[in-house]
């Protein structure tokens, strides 16, 4: 959640344990695992302190409990050995788009959560479920009004759903959590969470997917990504923020559609995509990054200003 706060982090783990014990001991020990590895490989310790080893392979782990079922010792083991791949991963990914300036975000997590879910039915002892997942998508059926009492908590899924969760209450636990942090960040994450339901009705999605969260917790991710994180909190990068969020929106059923006849799932890919897509572009825009404009229409750092951290 882009929140280098101890507090914060307490908070979600508090909250998965309010859905399920398991899940805040699979995240929990997801993020220690995770960091443990990047030391034992002599990783910079700043990223190790600021939990930059540790996100993705917390969501990599809890990725697994949720889907491959919390409770079998094969689930377990599979965590433990992803954790230590995904910090390998996650070096590829850094290095790679460093070339470029852009941050990995959860890309390595969704990598490998994309091949495990995808190839997990090809292993009887790691596949809880009786058959393939894979489907053919179809188009959206079902009412389109989203009941008024559903309102509240479609709000709060679509920050619960970022870890896998569909509990309205573990959303309200984590946005607690970022506003124990940041106040712009849990405001950024509510015009994010509010964007996604209002874009998923106007185009017309299912209410039922609307009020699960399925549809709008990549919408809070990129705002808050677009807003506060890689571009400062200001009027203009909230607007840009919220553009995202909507585009996010619109492109979760394509990745879900795309990825529905080989059983995967959309995870966060369409905040990877769209974040990396505004971050590019927003370089040609003066008016998010405060540099002056090049000849060749992107922003140039000001004259004597420090060259922006790797």
């Amino acid at each position: 959640m882009f929140l280098a706060d101890a507090r914060a982090g307490a908070a979600f783990c508090l909250a998965l344990g309010a859905a399920d014990w398991r899940y805040g001991a699979y995240a929990l020990g997801g993020a220690v695992l995770g960091s443990s590895t990047a030391r034992l490989l002599h990783v910079a310790r700043a990223r190790v302190e600021t939990g930059l080893e540790g996100f993705n392979s917390c969501l990599l782990a809890l990725c697994f409990a949720v889907f491959l079922d919390a409770g079998r010792p094969s689930t377990v083991l599979l965590a433990t050995a992803g954790c230590a791949v995904v910090t390998v991963v996650t070096a590829a990914v850094v290095r790679l788009l460093r070339v470029w300036n852009l941050p990995s975000l959860t890309l390595p997590y969704c990598l490998l959560a994309s091949a495990v879910t995808i190839a997990a039915p090809a292993f009887g002892r790691i596949w809880p479920h009786g058959g393939s997942l894979a489907a053919l998508p179809g188009a959206a059926s079902g009412a389109t009004a989203l009941p008024p009492g559903e309102l509240g908590r479609a709000f709060f899924r679509n920050l619960s759903q970022i870890f896998f969760l569909d509990e309205w209450y573990v959303g309200l636990l984590l946005l607690a959590g970022l506003l124990l942090a940041s106040r712009t960040a849990a405001l950024v994450a509510c015009a994010g969470s509010a964007t996604g339901i209002l874009t998923a009705w106007a185009l017309g999605a299912p209410a039922a997917r609307i009020a699960d969260g399925t549809l709008g917790y990549n919408a809070v991710l990129v705002a808050l990504a677009l807003c506060g994180v890689f571009l400062t909190a200001a009027p203009a990068t909230l607007l840009y923020a919220l553009l995202g969020a909507a585009t996010a929106t619109a492109v979760t059923p394509a990745v879900a559609h795309l990825l529905a006849p080989s059983g995967g799932h959309a995870f966060t890919w369409p905040f990877v995509l769209t974040t990396l897509a505004f971050l590019t572009a927003a370089r040609s825009f003066p008016r998010l990054t405060g540099r002056a404009p090049g000849a060749d229409g992107t922003s140039r750092q000001p004259a004597g200003a420090p060259a922006p951290a790797a």
